[in-house]
């Protein structure tokens, strides 16, 4: 055990990539070994070990290229089983009793806004292109996306407290989407976040805050979390609206006669 530990110290990202078979047969131990370390490490178990493990391996590589670099050397299914596992955590921290709360809270401000403006840059721009489309087919209260220079300032710039920005960005966290949410709160206007700690930038002044988890080996933290809690806004807003449902027929109607669909 002590011979274990001694090797898993120099390479601590083993224990956050592998099971204890892979473990195992990376360092030369036995399986039975692997487990009792875990024990004496303080853990119930191997799986709450590497769950701790994961959890510090993601705090301390936000840099892209050297989580990268811990993936040299595995074999596709130990970083595979990892990527399955630590989704599902992903997915089960995103509806959490307090996440739940927040995306019900959230769901009614857009809803009761005079506008919505959903901003979200470089990997985040996925999520909020993502949220503003599905809201839109259903409210008309929406905003079109942001797409030429300057659209964030120029829409921002006229919201006022009748309006809501909802800011979705992670360490490392874009200076355009910290902007956006800082020019909204001195504008008046009602925020929402979509971020990772209450240390966030976009977390100061927020009327409502989410923090999905983004574990996961992968070069970039998972985005696993942030796009299901995008799914659970929506569709919260549609559980509370009466004429979401009108809308999204038309919506539909309308592409399939406009022959976007085949």
């Amino acid at each position: 055990m002590a011979a274990l530990a001694r090797w898993a110290a120099e390479q601590p990202e083993e224990i956050a990539l592998n099971s204890v078979r892979g473990l195992a047969d990376r360092s030369g131990a036995n399986a039975n070994t692997v487990v009792r370390l875990s024990q004496a490490l303080g853990f119930s178990g191997y799986e709450a070990c590497r769950n701790a493990f994961q959890d510090a391996l993601r705090r301390g590589g936000d840099l892209y290229g050297p989580r990268a670099g811990a993936l040299s050397g595995h074999d596709a299914a130990s970083v595979l089983d990892a990527i399955h596992e630590s989704g599902h955590r992903n997915l089960d921290s995103a509806f959490t009793e307090k996440n739940c709360a927040a995306i019900e809270a959230a769901a009614a401000l857009m809803l009761n806004a005079r506008q919505v403006h959903v901003f979200g840059v470089r990997s985040c721009y996925a999520i909020a292109d993502y949220l503003g489309y599905v809201a839109r087919m259903a409210f008309d209260n929406i905003a079109p996306r942001a797409s030429a220079p300057g659209d964030i300032r120029d829409r921002i710039a006229l919201a006022g407290p009748a309006d809501v920005v909802l800011s979705i960005s992670f360490r490392h966290y874009s200076v355009e989407t910290i902007a956006a949410h800082e020019l909204a709160l001195r504008q008046g206007a009602r925020t929402i976040a979509i971020t990772d700690t209450t240390d966030s930038p976009l977390a100061h002044g927020a009327d409502v805050v989410l923090m999905p988890q983004m574990h996961g080996p992968q070069p970039l933290p998972s985005m696993l979390g942030s796009f299901a809690m995008a799914e659970a806004i929506v569709a919260a807003m549609i559980v509370q609206s009466d004429g979401a449902l009108s809308h999204i027929t038309r919506f539909e109607q309308g592409l399939h006669e406009a022959g976007a669909y085949r």
